[in-house]
């Protein structure tokens, strides 16, 4: 029963079909099923529908109690930051589009199908509007690419941006939100969807970044809005305010530090801080404000970023990047990113350094149309001077000097020149 409740009381249903089919699904939904539960399954929990407010036919899509199904980014038009509009109780169903891996592409597109608007693309998306629903929310945060596969990387980097800013402010509001559900895990055919796994059974971007997303331990970063959409500087202020927020779901204490440098995507540091951090079991904590006033202004905003670390004994768990102005705007140098390929039980490691900032590299081996998700981690960003270690495990006999030969780094730099 998904969104049948729904329908029948926001969607017109009740005025266009026989009274005798809600009164069906009453005797069905509310009285047989949770009878027939109770009988035979008594320790688990009955819910007729999803979502539902848990009352018959009273705004099941409610806010204010049980689970809701939120599509007004997506199919609603509205961008990423109305995520924070939307204080729901459970959100367990939500979204957005990307293409797949363009070795999937490959098995039903050739290259003169290459195009969003082709007739083999349309076929393979079902959303009729959902090719084009990609692309202008593309422009929205990132440049047009330069080419297909350019387009199928940025695709990917969008949605895990997308479903990455609900999750990270559903998270840090738990008081409110008591979990997430994103749709969709899976495909049933190769195609343009919400899933976060191809049907070949490849990663996309959103599967990467949301083991760094739902990790146990999370440190976000939240420019604060002053008045505007999106979040970026505004003309009221002379400079940018930033809010740290550490989420716990264990349920024990953690305590650790928070390590943040402002700095130029070149690398120059023009601030920085540690910070010690403590979160209480199963719960969030507003670290504190970082307050750039004088530091980021309109001469400098676009090419200066935050860089901010979770540290526990000196070990980085987590590194993000948070920059002032949205990505399409960003002044990214050339990162020149090198990798060294070492072998390494079960598989190799592979080290990644960038001369300046790199956002969302991507790792991948040319030729090679195996399982995405036998990397350890993908589409991070990679600040300049720093370094990642990424393992990869593969099901076929190659050496280092073979996969140093095929791998290919990618970074949203590269989708544009």
């Amino acid at each position: 029963n998904n969104e049948m409740e729904w329908g029948w009381v926001d969607w017109g249903w009740a005025q266009r079909m026989d009274p005798r089919y809600k009164e069906a699904y009453d005797r069905m939904f509310h009285h047989m099923l949770p009878q027939l539960c109770a009988t035979y399954d008594p320790d688990r929990p009955y819910w007729p529908s999803s979502p539902s407010s848990g009352v018959p036919f009273q705004e099941p899509n409610s806010v204010r109690v049980g689970d809701t199904h939120n599509w007004e980014v997506w199919h609603g038009h509205y961008p990423f930051e109305h995520y924070r509009n939307h204080p729901s109780r459970f959100v367990s169903e939500f979204g957005f589009q990307s293409l797949p891996p363009i070795e999937t592409i490959r098995t039903y597109a050739t290259p003169e199908d290459w195009n969003m608007t082709s007739y083999i693309m349309e076929h393979h998306q079902r959303n009729a509007e959902g090719n084009g629903r990609i692309v202008t929310y593309m422009t929205k945060y990132f440049r047009l690419p330069k080419d297909f596969p350019s387009l199928v990387y940025l695709s990917q980097v969008l949605q895990a941006k997308g479903v990455c800013s609900g999750v990270e402010y559903w998270r840090r509001n738990r008081a409110c939100t008591g979990g997430t559900l994103y749709w969709q895990l899976n495909d049933c055919w190769p195609v343009v969807s919400w899933s976060s796994i191809d049907y070949f059974g490849r990663w996309k971007a959103l599967h990467y970044v949301a083991r760094r997303f739902y990790a146990p331990i999370l440190l976000a970063a939240e420019l604060r809005s002053h008045g505007e959409e999106s979040g970026y500087l505004s003309q009221s202020r002379p400079g940018p305010m930033v809010d740290l927020y550490l989420t716990n779901d264990r349920s024990r204490a953690w305590r650790g530090h928070i390590r943040w440098s402002l700095e130029e995507v070149s690398g120059k540091v023009l601030a920085r801080d540690v910070l010690e951090a403590t979160v209480d079991p199963l719960s969030a904590t507003h670290v504190g404000t970082l307050d750039f006033a004088g530091q980021v202004g309109r001469e400098n905003e676009r090419k200066v970023v935050l860089v901010y670390e979770l540290l526990k004994e000196g070990e980085v768990l987590s590194r993000g990047v948070l920059p002032f102005v949205p990505d399409k705007h960003l002044e990214l140098a050339a990162p020149e990113c090198t990798a060294t390929v070492s072998q390494a039980p079960g598989g190799f490691e592979i080290e990644v350094s960038a001369k300046t900032l790199a956002r969302y590299v991507q790792l991948s081996l040319e030729g090679w149309a195996g399982d995405y998700g036998q990397f350890s981690d993908n589409y991070f960003d990679l600040p300049a001077g720093r370094s990642h270690r990424v393992s990869l495990r593969l099901g076929e006999p190659w050496d280092v000097d073979a996969v140093a030969a095929a791998l290919r780094i990618r970074s949203l730099r590269d989708s544009y020149v």
